[in-house]
């Protein structure tokens, strides 16, 4: 498969080399931002008279229908397309045709990465908030139910003055 960096190669590039510089491990958890943002870049695009609605319309089905997929675990990944967003690209591309091809007008890869990362980090600081909360509540049930249940005290190692297993 051709890479989009290719230029002068002649050759495929070995597969360790594929499976060291590819992303798409990782970054395949930041699908939803992905195409929340190309769906969203695409809309500003028809807005601007730089796409026509139609190819507006037919990415924005498209992204849709992708997002479905993976959704469903229905999504083959590929370690070639090395990242989540050439992934996205490709099949939307063999899904629309040229159409495909005009999202990424006055993007660059760089501009996804970015947007990809704020809105996955915005999502999961407010999903570890979630869980913290729910962690120090269990704590303080714990705490609560063990107000008198007595429990030697350490400092350095050693015994130390009792206290209680809320305390603790």
């Amino acid at each position: 498969m051709a890479k989009l960096w290719g230029g002068r190669f002649t050759k495929g590039t070995d597969k360790a080399v594929e499976d060291f510089t590819s992303s798409i491990a990782f970054d395949a958890r930041m699908y939803a931002e992905d195409i929340a943002g190309s769906k969203a870049h695409a809309t500003m695009l028809a807005k601007q008279n730089i796409i026509s609605d139609a190819d507006r319309d037919a990415i924005v089905a498209g992204l849709t229908k992708i997002k479905g997929q993976i959704d469903k675990g229905e999504f083959p990944f590929s370690v070639a397309l090395e990242d989540i967003h050439m992934n996205i690209e490709k099949r939307l591309t063999d899904d629309i045709g040229e159409a495909g091809g005009r999202l990424h007008t006055g993007r660059s890869r760089n501009d996804q990465v970015a947007l990809d990362m704020k809105l996955y980090t915005r999502d999961e600081v407010v999903e570890i908030n979630d869980l913290l909360k729910t962690l120090l509540n269990s704590l303080l049930k714990v705490m609560e139910e063990n107000v008198n249940t007595f429990m030697p005290g350490f400092t350095h190692l050693q015994k130390a003055q009792p206290i209680t297993l809320a305390h603790h």
